[in-house]
């Protein structure tokens, strides 16, 4: 009876590291703002096409000192298309096909790609939800938003961004008066989860099907 207690303690012990060594892998990438730090934890089981043009950017360092262009309370922040002096940067990889139909929903802290009216016209433009936004949700016969990651750490931070004060500067309409950057942005070691020293080997781009 004890053998058969220990081997039932044993299994569950076995299954219980194998989830927390499951959960460590999971990629995450470090935003460091003007205002503090931001986590996000990225989903690429939902959003595999998605997850790999982020990483590509991140891993170019596209995203270092690009601004928060469009701030609005209880609705969003956006950044990844323009730099401090307000000049558009111009993405470096073609648009992704769309994957708003992954289940994923707009929820408060999840991050989405931002897109213009065509579905399949996302970049490196992206956006983190400030409160529930089902409207940005895929619906049937209708392209939703591609959410691909949640903020893991730095609410309070996103919170910050999302309050600043606002004003109308061409051709901005919520930009804050006070520029936010994101100072760096880089993909963090699963072991350390520390910034990782060296960006991985680069792949082909995903092209837009």
């Amino acid at each position: 009876m004890d053998r058969l207690l220990q081997y039932f303690i044993l299994i569950i012990a076995i299954t219980f590291c194998g989830h927390g060594m499951a959960q460590s892998s999971t990629p995450k990438v470090l935003l460091n703002t003007d205002l503090g730090e931001i986590v996000i934890e990225l989903y690429p089981e939902a959003a595999s096409v998605t997850v790999d043009n982020f990483i590509k950017y991140v891993e170019d360092h596209f995203y270092d000192g690009v601004i928060f262009h469009r701030v609005i309370k209880d609705f969003m922040i956006q950044t990844g298309g323009h730099t401090f002096d307000l000049t558009f940067k111009k993405p470096s990889r073609e648009a992704i096909v769309n994957e708003s139909s992954n289940g994923l929903k707009n929820l408060r802290g999840t991050v989405a790609m931002a897109r213009t009216s065509a579905p399949n016209s996302a970049t490196s433009q992206f956006f983190i939800n400030h409160k529930d936004n089902a409207f940005l949700d895929y619906q049937e016969k209708r392209h939703g938003y591609a959410v691909f990651g949640k903020v893991v750490k730095g609410m309070d931070t996103v919170d910050k961004i999302a309050t600043a004060e606002t004003e109308r500067r061409r051709p901005f309409a919520n930009i804050p008066k006070q520029i936010i950057r994101i100072k760096t942005a880089r993909l963090l070691d699963s072991k350390t989860q520390a910034p990782a020293s060296k960006p991985t080997e680069k792949t082909k781009t995903v092209q837009a099907k």
